[in-house]
């Protein structure tokens, strides 16, 4: 029997601001990638992302919820998923090609659909629902002329079964289209923005009283509030009424065209919209009824575009309506209406302004590219907003009657956990010789730290949570290897020809001990505090006491793990060594298990610079001559657990071997029978065989022919596979005396084999893991905890940019 669980795993929320959505019990679903991840924001033991969703063959632009137990998702290929749970498992009900290319948008409303995509087009969808299957049924398309969707919202009319549907687009009006029987119908054109609108969304009326609300948000840094509610028809009964009425809306169109034509003033442009939009709508045997669209309110808070929209779920703790916005400016405002007084004496009437209730994020816009989008949950008590980089901050107002007692109306509210990920393709990782941490490089030129925070479950029980700890390096190249010299030092290779050196400040080594991560021999004292990246700079320099103005991050203080925030801008770790010597861009890099030398390769398509360079880890300095015989780039360099030999595997379908001597390292064995390029190798524990993965489809495990001639090694098995395999790892051997082998897959399956140490040639799979549990894309490594707590787990990194880590049990291999 053999069992896998997914312990940790790591995601970036795609640059899309409708990429994500939250049911009503607070489930998260997020497209990262071609996956859709799923989270669940109560979850108390926090831990993060708890299942991953393939399916999807394109990267994931839309998610929405339809009802809690299923959602819909949509791709930059024009298709659209339907997910429903079953059994507590996620599975596809439906799938179809709604556009011929990627879909922007997606609003939802009952059993209505609505899809935009860049075809220029917006879609009208009926949902049909069954015990065992979904459906989309098309039913209207209409053309944008040309304009990409950007933003669409739609919603019930009040009183009515009519649908209105607002589609905001690459230009500066809102569409307003209703439907009262089969298709919508162009009813109004809303103008007042001066750049796209981006984001738009509906708020229901919660008595007959309140207007249907529509807030738009544009890329002019302005949120727009639209009322819309009954039209009196006594204005109509009146032919003088009417007569003044149509000399009121000319005076008015009059008026809005002089602004427009004020194009040099500081304030011109079009700034007031006074029109009172009129809509025509069917409301069956009641006969046509009118409701008008006015503007009401114009809200100006961010310091740059407008990226999303959310209204706050209606609940009798906040009844008042709060509106949620994010913005490119990496703030997130909460808006809501206050009461103010507009006359004098008992006769005063009162009015409403709308105000910014609460600004969360960083002051100044200082992070790159800001927040892409934000949304609610816990029924309105927690506010979330993803960025740029793919990461997820949240704020959860305070229950603490001590801390709203003051003020009733104030809302106090805390930054609390999210998650976190690379925000691309993640191509190295590395345990700590411990096992208390793991370490990993992705293409979004970051490494960072992830390690298990002790933590106590509703039943008091002590758990282990996986969290980000530090992102040590943020650099100015993609990164593309990394390996741990000790508990805190590490060394990085990037597309640039420098390896480049770590140590911890004292900031980590005080935050994975107060955490209970893990403990060191070392006081820390004599560290920096932290680090900081100069202007224009790659190398990060060493902050000392006194000198940490703007460090609000407090370990001893806040007890808690830090927040996305924090570790972009807090966690660095001090550079303090570069290695030179290649010519070319870094590819690949290895430390051996003494940890007293580095070996790094770097791209290269001639013998001259396809050479595997080795450093000692003193003084930095090269061992010995470049190692050569290598016709094409090196993929991967392994030292044997002894240290006496290296291992290295090419472009050029051959592997080669080199015997450590007084020297360095001299070649002693080659191999030139894969047919294909070799993508990765490893060593057995016991330094006794070693196993080469390659494109052929193939795993060659290799023994020498005798344990004193290193020079003659043959295969003694080959595993097929269906996929190239391109990562392996080799377990310790287990109490039972079988060896494991982990083999990663390009399609991103992972396989399992185990063998007897005394019988090399029967290997057998025990394992197979499919790409719903393991990765949907080329895994680039795989590599087994070192002994911890007697658990078996893998950690494995991908192409589809997430980072895993499985715990395995396989029992019965006897």
């Amino acid at each position: 029997m053999s069992r896998v669980e997914v312990t940790y795993a790591e995601a970036a929320t795609n640059r899309h601001p409708h990429a994500a959505d939250a049911s009503s019990s607070s489930l998260i679903a997020l497209g990262s990638g071609k996956l859709v991840c799923l989270w669940d924001a109560e979850d108390e033991t926090d831990r993060g992302i708890y299942e991953t969703l393939p399916g999807h063959e394109g990267l994931v632009t839309c998610v929405r919820f339809v009802q809690d137990d299923r959602f819909l998702s949509a791709d930059d290929k024009g298709f659209v998923r339907l997910w429903r749970r079953k059994r507590n498992q996620w599975d596809t009900t439906c799938v179809t090609k709604a556009h011929e290319k990627s879909v922007s948008t997606v609003a939802v409303h009952g059993e209505v659909v609505i899809t935009g995509a860049s075809d220029s087009t917006v879609k009208a969808w009926k949902y049909i629902s069954s015990n065992e299957a979904d459906e989309l049924k098309e039913v209207q398309t209409i053309s944008l002329k040309g304009r990409y969707p950007l933003s669409l919202s739609v919603a019930s009319l009040p009183g009515t079964q009519a649908t209105i549907l607002a589609v905001g687009s690459t230009d500066r009006n809102i569409q307003v289209w209703t439907r009262s029987e089969d298709t919508f119908v162009s009813s109004a054109v809303l103008s007042g923005h001066e750049d796209w609108v981006r984001s738009l969304a509906f708020r229901a009326p919660e008595n007959d009283a309140d207007p249907l609300i529509l807030a738009s948000g544009s890329q002019d840094a302005t949120i727009r509030l639209w009322n819309i509610e009954r039209y009196s028809k006594r204005t109509l009964d009146s032919g003088v009424l009417s007569r003044q009425a149509e000399l009121s809306d000319e005076l008015l169109d009059a008026f809005e065209a002089s602004l427009a034509d004020l194009t040099d003033a500081e304030e011109g442009g079009r700034q007031i919209s006074l029109k009172r939009h009129i809509v025509t709508v069917k409301a069956g045997e009641q006969g046509p009824q009118q409701f008008s669209i006015t503007f009401d309110a114009l809200l100006v808070g961010h310091e740059a575009g407008v990226t999303s929209l959310a209204w706050r779920p209606p609940c009798l703790s906040t009844p008042t309506p709060t509106l949620l916005s994010t913005s490119t400016d990496s703030s997130l405002i909460l808006w809501s209406p206050s009461t103010i007084l507009t006359g004098t004496g008992h006769d005063g009437a009162t009015s409403s302004i709308w105000i910014n209730r609460q600004r969360f994020g960083d002051v100044g816009g200082q992070r790159l590219g800001g927040f892409v989008g934000g949304l609610w949950t816990r029924g309105g008590l927690e506010a979330s907003a993803w960025g740029w980089g793919g990461g997820w901050r949240r704020w959860r107002r305070s229950d603490d009657p001590d801390e709203t007692a003051q003020d009733p109306q104030h809302e106090v509210w805390n930054e609390t956990g999210a998650i976190s990920g690379h925000n691309g393709p993640v191509r190295g990782l590395s345990w700590s010789p411990r096992g208390d941490f793991l370490l990993s490089a992705g293409l979004d030129q970051t490494t960072r730290i992830h390690g298990e925070v002790p933590k106590q479950d509703s039943s008091g029980n002590v758990i282990r949570v996986w969290h980000e700890l530090g992102r040590p390096q943020v650099h100015g190249y993609d990164l593309v290897g990394v390996e741990f010299l000790d508990n805190l030092r590490f060394v990085s290779i990037a597309d640039e020809k420098v390896a480049r050196v770590f140590e911890a400040p004292r900031e980590f080594v005080e935050i994975v001990r107060n955490l209970g991560v893990a403990d060191f021999d070392t006081d820390g004292t004599t560290r920096p505090r932290a680090a900081t990246v100069p202007p224009l700079g790659l190398s990060n320099k060493a902050v000392n006491e006194g000198t940490v103005e703007n460090y609000t991050y407090d370990i001893k203080r806040t007890a808690r793990r830090p927040f996305e925030g924090e570790l972009a801008a807090m966690t660095l770790w001090p550079e303090i060594e570069k290695v030179f010597g290649h010519g070319y861009e870094s590819i690949t890099l290895a430390v051996s298990n003494s940890k007293k030398f580095v070996a790094t390769a770097c791209k290269a398509a001639s013998p001259e610079h396809a050479v595997v360079r080795v450093y000692d880890t003193e003084k930095w300095q090269p061992v010995g001559k470049p190692l050569i015989g290598h016709t094409l780039t090196v993929t991967q360099v392994a030292f044997s657990p002894d240290d006496n030999l290296i291992l290295s595997v090419s472009r050029d379908r051959s592997w080669r071997l080199y015997r450590r001597s007084d020297k360095g390292f001299t070649p002693v064995a080659a191999d030139k029978s894969h047919a294909r390029i070799i993508w990765d190798c490893a060593w057995a524990h016991e330094s006794d065989v070693f196993a080469t993965a390659s494109r052929d489809k193939t795993v060659k495990i290799w023994h020498p022919a005798t344990a004193s001639d290193l020079a003659r090694w043959s295969t003694i098995h080959t595993i097929k596979t269906s996929e190239a395999a391109t990562a392996v790892s080799f377990a310790p051997s287990d109490e039972h005396g079988r060896r494991r082998l982990a083999v990663g897959l390009e399609s991103g399956e992972i396989l399992v084999y185990s063998a007897s140490q005394a019988d090399q040639s029967g290997w057998r799979l025990d394992l197979s893991i499919p790409s719903g549990t393991a990765h949907v894309d080329q895994i680039h490594h795989i590599k087994w905890r070192p002994a911890k707590n007697g658990i078996e787990q893998l950690a494995s990194c991908s192409e589809d940019g997430t980072l895993k880590v499985l715990a395995i049990q396989i029992t019965g291999t006897d």
